[in-house]
């Protein structure tokens, strides 16, 4: 029955169907400029990296940039695959999980604040505000030299 047949016998409107898998999230403008100035300071500075590392084949946790040399995992926060945290607690515990799962690993978490304004969390990893990034690479390359 095509739906015009429908809507004049029923008088009914035709039913609309939902997609039945939402679309991935997209990443903010902040998210992706200052993934933008990360790789490009990551390029001057001649430092070796890793994008998207994920550090157990059995989970979805995902890291931004994986640096070799220093075995430091950087991520950037508003990911486009955080998707939010919408309120509930498993999903932040479970976020916070990775951090301890990468610490046992022996890798340092450095967390990269994308918007200007943030919280510094005392108990979590070592957070850097987007506009510094570069200067903190730098004092790392430098720490190398001597």
């Amino acid at each position: 029955m095509n739906p015009s047949q429908y809507t004049q016998l029923t008088k009914k409107s035709e039913i609309k169907r939902k997609p039945k898998t939402r679309p991935l999230p997209k990443a903010k403008e902040a998210y992706i400029e200052a993934e933008e100035k990360f790789e490009h300071a990551l390029n001057v500075f001649e430092i070796k990296y890793q994008k998207k590392f994920q550090i157990k084949s059995t989970k979805h946790w995902r890291f931004d940039f994986l640096l070799i040399e220093h075995r430091i995992l950087v991520e950037i926060s508003g990911g486009p695959w955080s998707g939010g945290r919408k309120g509930k607690l498993a999903n932040k515990a479970w976020s916070l999980d990775r951090y301890d799962v990468a610490a046992d690993l022996g890798y340092t978490v450095v967390r990269i604040e994308s918007v200007p304004r943030y919280k510094i969390q005392e108990d979590g990893p070592l957070q850097v505000e987007a506009n510094f990034s570069s200067q903190w690479l730098k004092n790392l390359k430098g720490n190398i030299f001597n």
